[in-house]
């Protein structure tokens, strides 16, 4: 899934779990119920082939992804801490997976290994897009419903 929908859905639990522990453990495996539905991705092949002269682009969509979510959150929540805890626990799964490939290193490969192999394992399978672009739409709305209570 896109950062905005993991950033969303990560907030949405810190705004409506009043445990703080507890919301912060849900945004983090939140994360990881998220990439078992069927979605899309935007690709980041030059980062994944360490193509440097070319990753530009994906570093863009990265930020801009990451910048709307921020967005969106600073101006539907309550503005209460646990919310943006909650928001970088939900991301961070997609932290350590984009950190492993920058800089590679036998903590973080079991983590991204389970991210990106076992919690996406439907990214093959063929569902229509329009079925996995549906999917982040309905994360999207539910998350900023329950941002707004």
């Amino acid at each position: 899934m896109i950062l905005l929908v993991h950033l969303l859905f990560g907030a949405a639990i810190g705004s409506v779990i009043k445990n703080i522990p507890l919301a912060i453990i849900l945004a983090f495996l939140g994360h990881y119920l998220l990439d078992l539905i069927p979605h899309i991705d935007y690709p980041l092949k030059n980062i994944e082939k360490k193509q440097w002269s070319k990753t530009l682009p994906d570093f863009l969509k990265i930020a801009t992804d990451l910048c709307l979510g921020v967005v969106l959150v600073l101006v539907l929540s309550k503005n209460q801490p646990i919310i943006y805890v909650c928001g970088f626990f939900g991301l961070l799964p997609d932290g350590i997976t984009l950190l492993n490939l920058l800089f590679p290193n036998k903590i973080m490969a079991p983590i991204q290994k389970l991210h990106t192999e076992k919690a996406h394992f439907l990214k093959h399978k063929k569902i229509s897009i329009v079925w996995r672009i549906l999917s982040q739409i309905t994360i999207v709305i539910i998350s900023i419903i329950l941002l707004k209570i």
